[in-house]
C-alpha cells in the first residue's frame, strides 16, 4: 500500500513528522493540513519544511531530497551581466516594500506552472511574519525609483530561507539575490535555502545537497544568534553597480 503524507494536528504547536518520512513521489511531500500560523511556520522552517500549495488545495508541507541551496560566498553572475551592471544606476534596499515584492512574485508567470502558489492565505501569513521581523524582502529599484526586481524569505538564526524572487526588468532578481548573498556573507550567514532547483538557479551557483547534509547545517544555523526586526537600517542602500566587482585591469 502506497504511503500517504502525514495529516497534521490542528494544534499549531504540535511537532512536525520527521523529514525522513517525506514521500519520494511527489518528491518531498511530507504532510497535509494544519495552518499558516506563526508558530507552525517557524517550526516548519527550523525543521527543513516549507508550505507549497495551489488555490483550492489543502496546505501541503514539503522537504525535498536533494535540497537546493546557495552558499552566500558563491553566487555567480556572468561576466556579461557584470559588465551590464557597471552601467546601471539601480539601488538595492531591504524591507521597504515587502508587500509589493510578494505581490510581484505572485503575479510572475512561471514556466510549467498554472497560476501561483503564493495564494492569498500565504500572502497574509508572510505579511504577518514580516510585521513580526521574521520575514524580509530585498528590493531593487531602477533609475526611476520603480521596482526592477526583488526576493523575499524568512530568517531564523543565521539561516535565510528564500521563498520567491521576481524580475520586472531584465536581471532584477539576479541583482536582489547577489546583494542579499553578499550582505549575508559579510555577516557570517553561509547559506540561502532555495528549496527546489532549476537550470536558472543552477546558473547562478545553486547546489543540490543531500537532505541529511542540509539538515545538519540547518540545526546549527537556526540555533545561532540572528538579526531580528527590520533590516532596513542595517542593510542601507547598496548600488547595484557595486555587485559587479572590480573591472579587469
Amino acid at each position: 500500500m502506497a504511503r500517504r503524507p502525514v495529516l497534521l494536528s490542528g494544534d499549531p504547536h504540535a511537532p512536525f513528522p520527521d523529514v525522513s518520512l517525506a514521500l519520494r513521489q511527489p518528491d518531498g511531500l511530507l504532510a497535509v493540513g494544519g495552518d499558516l500560523s506563526v508558530p507552525r511556520l517557524l517550526a516548519a522552517y527550523r525543521n527543513g519544511i516549507f508550505p507549497w500549495y495551489s488555490e483550492g488545495q489543502p496546505i501541503l508541507w514539503w522537504s525535498p531530497d536533494p535540497r537546493t541551496v546557495f552558499r552566500t560566498g558563491a553566487v555567480h553572475l556572468s561576466s556579461r551581466f557584470r559588465r551590464e551592471l557597471r552601467r546601471l544606476r539601480w539601488q538595492v534596499r531591504a524591507d521597504t516594500a515587502f508587500d509589493a515584492v510578494v505581490a510581484a512574485c505572485a503575479a510572475m508567470p512561471r514556466p510549467g506552472q498554472d497560476g501561483t502558489w503564493i495564494v492569498p492565505g500565504m500572502r497574509r501569513a508572510y505579511a504577518h511574519l514580516h510585521r513580526l521581523g521574521h520575514a524580509h524582502s530585498i528590493e531593487v529599484f531602477d533609475e526611476d525609483g520603480l521596482l526592477a526586481g526583488g526576493i523575499y524569505g524568512v530568517a531564523i538564526g543565521r539561516m535565510f530561507f528564500g521563498e520567491s524572487m521576481f524580475s520586472a526588468r531584465s536581471g532584477g532578481s539576479k541583482v536582489a539575490l547577489a546583494a542579499l548573498a553578499r550582505w549575508l556573507d559579510e555577516r557570517g550567514w553561509p547559506l540561502i535555502d532555495a528549496q527546489v532547483g532549476n537550470p536558472h538557479l543552477e546558473s547562478l551557483g545553486a547546489e543540490a545537497w543531500p537532505r541529511e547534509r542540509f539538515m545538519d547545517a540547518l540545526a546549527a544555523l537556526t540555533a545561532a544568534p540572528g538579526l531580528g526586526g527590520s533590516w532596513t537600517g542595517e542593510f542601507g542602500t547598496i548600488p547595484a553597480s557595486g555587485l559587479a566587482g572590480p573591472t579587469a585591469g
